[in-house]
């Protein structure tokens, strides 16, 4: 496998079952994408080891989880051997995704600037507390400032220069 970035969509969490089943604890936003009898994933272990291809059979949600079926686990020993296993894509294969949105690791390490051109710093995290994402901006001060990701304030998003612009509204700083 070459170096390139795996990407999570679940963590298989347990077994289901007689018949080779296993429970997925979901870590994408596209999990009917991701997890479609027919789609193709990367198993990878635990611990250090090199991914391997496994095909979806089959698939369904139950209480917050996602019961799968793979090709090749046909029993129960077999699955019982993939506890703690990641599920994982190539960053090739993310989903596109809508204008104006973007993948939190596509904005961590932005640099954020002002619309009057002062850098304010760099995103380091984004936090999701409800109605819209908080994007917390590393200072040089060592302070943090936590960005409202809302059209009054996120101006401009470049992904490829990592840059974003901002607009300070009253009382943010």
């Amino acid at each position: 496998m070459t170096e390139e970035r795996l990407l999570n969509v679940g963590t298989i969490v347990n077994t289901h079952g007689v018949k080779g089943e296993v429970r997925v604890w979901p870590q994408t936003d596209f999990p009917e994408l991701r997890f479609k009898p027919g789609s193709k994933l990367l198993l990878v272990p635990p611990e250090a080891g090199n991914p391997s291809p496994v095909e979806i059979q089959s698939s369904r949600e139950q209480k917050n989880v996602y019961v799968l079926k793979l090709k090749g686990i046909d029993d129960m020993n077999g699955a019982e051997k993939l506890k703690g296993w990641g599920l994982k894509v190539t960053e090739t294969e993310r989903a596109p995704l809508d204008e104006g949105e973007y993948y939190v690791r596509d904005i961590v390490g932005c640099m954020v600037v002002t619309e009057d051109g002062e850098t304010l710093g760099t995103v380091s995290d984004v936090l999701t507390p409800g109605a819209n994402d908080v994007w917390v901006v590393k200072r040089a001060t060592g302070k943090e400032l936590l960005l409202p990701v809302i059209d009054d304030v996120v101006l401009e998003v470049d992904v490829a220069s990592k840059r974003i612009k901002v607009h300070l509204m009253e009382g943010l700083l």
